[in-house]
């Protein structure tokens, strides 16, 4: 080899070190210790609790003393008098999409003019740039706890899917990621009176339109095109029992589960029957529904950022009319109340649940995880216990998604998804919103504990 190309090569290696660094492999054994570890199943709490994670999984739960001396060369990252739980689940998220709400005005111009207007701008957008945005925002999601999320669409075609490829592959941050690809909806839902021109065009990048049987069986396929991991539907009392039923056989042959949003008691019927796996906000569910949800084993999903004063708070920097201002006042009144008698049926009911934020919004001082985060007090001011509320994120989550063997729980086996919080979250279940210590797939994400690390 010549002496100027030996130089080139040199340099282009050069170069290619540092784009790129080499990251240093964790150490093959740590042992992570708190004050306390949580078991969401059982509620049982150890104390002091340790636990060795070995590559990406947890391979012993016990004493410090005994995990100590079962790994005597083991790093330790020592949580002083913290709580441990696992890493969060958000089941029902929208990792690329950041609403800003429009101008009171604006609001009563537009068909769904809360959501319309941005809805339509991250549409218009390129989907480089809303893969970019999701990007930040599935760190930030990250570093609040919330070590995997269900991303129930709003992503663009693919958005999710690409996104969910580069976390898996260390190119970027975040939690795992199920997707969903495009929602299934049908036609006039979200958006209407669109220019005719550019309608098809428009929708297509967000939605894929169901308005028969086979354009149910289709839609599924065109999304498992993509490689999602879990189907959407929206219903808005728009799609009969047979359409959604042919989604949901064509999905359970493609082993996908089913999530449907259903808010209204005809809609929630029809998710029923179909035979989906669950149900979405399930605002005006009724008892009979609770029991046959029950019976058929389909999970009820809380989305209980909007059941305190969430909605009001996203308006504050706004100029509003004194109407307005008091409309939002009411709302809060009223959804605090429909909260707690949703919440208090739902627990009695027996019928399984989870939790997701359904958050998509953009909320001024937080970022998107402490938005998320939110959900957790707005769940406690509706009464629900803070076991429940933790179970809802956890293990209950785990068994929605399918994950109960991997996620959900700290047991010998199961990823090394971990969170700590300085309190107790069974005292104040709002501790989750102030979560200190993360740890994804056995690698530290933050640890803001005084007692630190030692040896990692």
């Amino acid at each position: 080899m010549k002496l100027s190309a030996l130089k080139a090569a040199l340099a282009a290696l050069i170069l290619c070190l540092c784009a790129s660094p080499v990251r240093a492999a964790p150490p093959a054994a740590r042992i992570v210790e708190a004050a306390r570890l949580l078991d969401p199943k059982t509620g049982h709490v150890l104390a002091p609790a340790a636990l060795l994670v070995e590559g990406n999984r947890i391979s012993e739960v016990g004493a410090p003393a005994d995990i100590r001396r079962h790994a005597p060369n083991a790093a330790v990252i020592d949580l002083g008098g913290a709580t441990l739980l696992p890493g969060l689940i958000d089941s029902h998220s929208h990792l690329l999409l950041d609403v800003i709400p429009p101008p009171e005005a604006e609001l009563h111009r537009r068909y769904n003019g809360e959501f319309a207007p941005s809805l339509l701008l991250a549409i218009a957008e390129s989907p480089a740039k809303r893969v970019l945005l999701g990007a930040r925002l599935a760190r930030e999601d990250l570093e609040s706890g919330f070590t995997t999320v269900r991303n129930l669409g709003h992503s663009g075609i693919d958005g999710d899917a690409v996104l969910r490829d580069a976390i898996e592959a260390g190119h970027v941050q975040g939690p795992r990621i199920l997707a969903a690809g495009r929602k299934l909806i049908a036609p006039g839902s979200y958006l209407q009176s669109l220019n005719p021109a550019l309608a098809k065009a428009i929708l297509d990048q967000e939605f894929l339109l169901v308005d028969s049987v086979d354009h149910g069986r289709a839609a599924v396929m065109q999304n498992v095109f993509y490689n999602v991991d879990v189907i959407k539907v929206t219903l808005g009392n728009d799609m009969s029992v047979d359409e959604v039923a042919a989604i949901v056989a064509e999905a359970h042959r493609q082993h996908l589960k089913v999530a449907v949003h259903a808010a209204d008691v005809a809609s929630i019927q029809t998710a029923i029957d179909a035979g989906v796996d669950s149900i979405e906000h399930g605002n005006e569910v009724t008892d009979a529904q609770l029991k046959a949800m029950k019976e058929k084993g389909i999970f009820f999903d809380f989305t209980p950022t909007f059941y305190d004063d969430f909605w009001a708070k996203l308006h504050e920097t706004s100029n509003l009319s004194p109407a307005f201002q008091a409309s939002l006042a009411a709302n809060v009144a009223r959804g605090r109340q429909r909260a707690a008698a949703l919440v208090a049926r739902v627990l009695r009911s027996g019928v399984r649940f989870a939790a997701g934020s359904d958050m998509c919004w953009y909320y001024e001082g937080k970022t998107r995880g402490e938005a998320s985060a939110t959900m957790f007090g707005a769940l406690a001011k509706a009464a629900a216990p803070p076991l429940d509320i933790i179970r809802a994120v956890t293990s209950n989550a785990a068994e929605m998604l399918g994950w109960s063997d991997r996620i959900g729980t700290i047991e010998p086996g199961k990823l090394a998804d971990l969170v700590a919080v300085s309190g107790d979250p069974l005292a104040d279940v709002t501790e989750l919103e102030r979560v200190r210590f993360v740890m994804k797939n056995g690698t530290v994400v933050r640890n803001d504990l005084a007692a630190g690390a030692h040896g990692v």
